[in-house]
């Protein structure tokens, strides 16, 4: 059985080409959504309404069709500032910001469709910091308009398409005081949606995707310029409102449950990264 990428913004979800897509019986993996923290905290009303609307939409054009598996793309985010430490599945959810809300609403819409339809299955894969590139160097971001990740960035710094960096926050309560995160390679991402297609069953499970390493802004900067060998100038400016110190996952669950392991380190996401930009140095043509 086929299975339908849902990505982009509300206007896919529901459209008459999803709905032809779930006529025929496919799995759903909805990764569609708004996703800069820094945007929600802007234009709140907007993010509830592709991400939150998008998904009960979505929810009632599978079952309207008799489409009863979803992956849903969800966000570390949701932990919130919880402090230091490795965040498992079970801690509650102290999201900061208009996005992060907006993921957990969308966990929560997911979770009461399962209560009332217990033939759905469904799994959120609370994502941790995706970054890197396929190791080919023919797959990678490339992303167009404003660009609010910080790996893409790099990248582009670290080519000459961009003069500096911003790094938001030098204060926070972290060895070197820029915010850390779990960032995890996109391939092993890709891998852990492979294992949820094979691993689904009725009710409702939530499991992060991550590597159970912190890495703070500074040390990515720093990996990066020694993967790319080029220098990667950058500024300390001030926080951006939404942000928390540290995300980092507690994987034990999702190891246990499925066996799921993230093995690739920093350094790889970097070189991958920026093989990437060596073969695409004007990103995607068109």
């Amino acid at each position: 059985m086929a299975t339908v990428l849902v990505t982009g913004g509300a206007g896919f979800i529901g459209s008459h080409t999803c709905v032809e897509l779930l006529a025929h019986g496919h799995d759903v993996i909805h990764f569609a959504a708004r996703k800069a923290v820094g945007e929600s905290v802007t234009i709140p009303l907007e993010y509830y309404h592709t991400n939150v609307g998008g998904t009960v939409t979505l929810l009632q054009a599978m079952l309207d069709h008799g489409v009863h598996r979803l992956v849903f793309s969800s966000s570390c985010s949701i932990y919130g500032d919880t402090g230091a430490g490795l965040l498992d599945e079970s801690l509650p959810a102290r999201p900061t910001n208009p996005y992060a809300r907006s993921k957990w609403m969308c966990e929560q819409v997911i979770a009461d469709a399962v209560v009332r339809r217990p033939e759905l299955a469904a799994v959120a894969l609370r994502y941790f910091d995706p970054a890197g590139a396929h190791p080919s160097g023919l797959l990678g971001e490339d992303p167009r308009g404003a660009v609010t990740n910080v790996f893409p960035l790099l990248v582009q710094v670290a080519a000459g398409r961009r003069e500096r960096l911003q790094i938001f926050g030098g204060d926070y309560p972290t060895p070197d005081g820029t915010a850390v995160r779990d960032y995890v390679h996109v391939v092993e991402i890709a891998d852990g949606h492979r294992i949820a297609l094979d691993r689904l069953e009725p009710g409702m499970r939530v499991l992060n995707l991550g590597t159970g390493v912190g890495t703070s802004v500074r040390q990515l900067v720093a990996a990066f310029a020694q993967a790319s060998g080029r220098p990667v100038p950058h500024d300390v400016v001030d926080r951006r409102p939404g942000d928390v110190a540290e995300l980092v996952a507690d994987t034990t669950l999702v190891q246990r449950k499925w066996g799921w392991r993230a093995r690739l380190d920093v350094a790889a996401m970097c070189r991958d990264a920026w093989r990437f930009q060596q073969r695409h140095p004007e990103g995607y043509p068109g």
